[in-house]
C-alpha cells in the first residue's frame, strides 16, 4: 500500500487538479433553497448513479422547492471529495453521495479525517457486488474460478473499481478467506471505476472483476461480460442477471453487501440536518425513488441521522479490521 506520506501528497495533488462538474437542472443561484451535490467519483460510477438518481427526484417532484448543482470530484478513491467536504464546515446548502469506498480511501490515502467526521444525513440504498469475467474466460462457473484460485493463487489477477479497503477490494478479499485462500497472497489491481474495469477485463490485463454489476448493464446484455455470482443472500432481480446465482447457492458461506448515502459538511445546525433528512424522507417515499430502485437493482435500506452516524461508525471498524487481516493496516 502506498506510504502515508506519499497518498497524503497524492490527495495534495488531486486537490490542485481542477474538478469535473456538470449541472443538473437549473444552476445553483443565491436562493436558500438551493443545494448541490457533489459525487467523489467520475460521471456513470456507483457513487454517481445514486446521487444523480436522487437529485433528479428530488428536482423532479419539486420537493427542495429550488435547484441543485451536481458536481464530480475526481482523485484518491473519493479521499480528494472527502477531503474538500472537510473544509466546507458550516455550509448548509452541500451534499456528498458517499459509501464503503470512500471509507476505505481514507485508510488507504491516510487522511486525519473519515466520515464520521462530516455530518450523516440518510443511508440511502445496499448493492450486491458480482464476480465477472470475459465471455472468452476459462472460468465458466464460480466453482471453476475457485478451484484454479485456489491451485496457485498468484496465477489469477484480479481487479476492482475501487482503491484498498473500498467494496471492490474487500469482497475479493473476504471471498478467498472463507474459500480457504490467504487474502495476503490475492493479487490485486485497483481501476478508477466500472468505465477502466471494463476495458482491464477485455483487454486481458486480468482474468476476474469485482464490483456492483450497474455499471456494466450494456456488456453483459451484450455478451461481452459474464457474471459468475452475485454476492448477497437473494438473487438480483435485474433481467440480465437474474439468472445469476448467489455465492450460498453455490455452497460458498459468504454474503457481502455494498452501500451508499449521503452525508453533509460538519458544522450544520441540528435544525437544517432534520430539514435535509425530511427532504430525503419524502424522496424516498416517492413511487419515482421506488422506480429508481427497481431500475438499478438497488435494495432500500434507509437510515438516518444518529443512527446513520452509528452505521458509519461499523462500516469504519469493518474496514480497519479486512485491512489489518491483509497486512494494509
Amino acid at each position: 500500500m502506498v506510504g502515508a506520506a506519499r497518498a497524503l501528497a497524492a490527495v495534495a495533488a488531486a486537490l490542485a487538479v481542477t474538478v469535473s462538474a456538470t449541472g443538473c437542472g437549473v444552476t445553483r443561484g443565491d436562493d436558500d433553497r438551493d443545494l448541490a451535490m457533489w459525487i467523489p467519483n467520475s460521471p456513470g460510477g456507483g457513487y454517481d448513479q445514486t446521487g444523480r438518481a436522487a437529485v433528479g427526484v428530488l428536482e423532479g417532484e419539486d420537493i427542495t422547492g429550488g435547484s441543485f448543482e451536481v458536481t464530480n470530484i475526481l482523485g484518491a478513491g473519493g479521499s480528494v471529495a472527502l477531503t474538500r467536504l472537510m473544509g466546507e464546515e458550516g455550509n448548509e446548502h452541500l451534499l456528498m453521495t458517499v459509501g464503503l469506498g470512500v471509507v476505505g480511501s481514507a485508510y488507504s490515502f491516510g487522511l486525519e479525517h473519515g466520515l464520521g467526521d462530516a455530518t450523516p444525513v440518510a443511508q440511502l440504498i445496499e448493492d450486491y457486488e458480482g464476480v465477472l469475467v470475459p465471455a472468452d474466460s476459462p472460468y465458466e462457473t464460480i466453482d471453476d474460478l475457485v478451484d484454479a484460485w485456489k491451485a496457485d493463487p498468484g496465477s489469477v489477477v484480479v481487479g476492482g473499481g475501487s482503491s484498498p479497503g473500498g467494496p471492490d477490494h474487500l469482497f475479493p478479499m473476504q471471498l478467498a478467506e472463507t474459500v480457504g485462500i490467504d487474502p495476503r497472497e490475492v493479487t490485486y489491481v485497483p481501476y478508477d471505476g466500472g468505465g477502466p474495469l471494463t476495458s482491464a477485463l477485455l483487454g486481458d490485463k486480468i482474468q476476474v472483476g469485482f464490483s456492483g454489476l450497474g455499471e456494466f448493464e450494456g456488456q453483459i446484455a451484450s455478451g461481452d461480460l459474464r457474471v459468475l455470482a452475485v454476492s448477497g443472500d437473494e438473487r438480483l432481480r435485474g433481467e440480465t442477471v437474474k439468472d445469476v446465482p448467489t455465492l450460498q447457492e453455490s455452497g460458498i458461506d459468504l454474503v457481502f453487501t455494498n452501500w451508499r448515502g449521503v452525508l453533509a459538511p460538519p458544522g450544520i445546525s441540528e435544525e437544517r440536518r432534520d430539514e435535509l433528512v425530511a427532504l430525503l424522507e419524502e424522496m424516498r417515499a416517492s413511487p419515482e425513488w421506488e422506480e429508481q430502485l427497481e431500475k438499478n437493482g438497488w435494495i432500500d435500506r434507509f437510515v438516518t441521522g444518529d443512527d446513520f452516524g452509528d452505521f458509519i461508525d461499523e462500516q469504519d471498524a469493518r474496514v480497519a479490521s479486512t485491512l489489518e487481516e491483509v497486512g494494509l493496516l
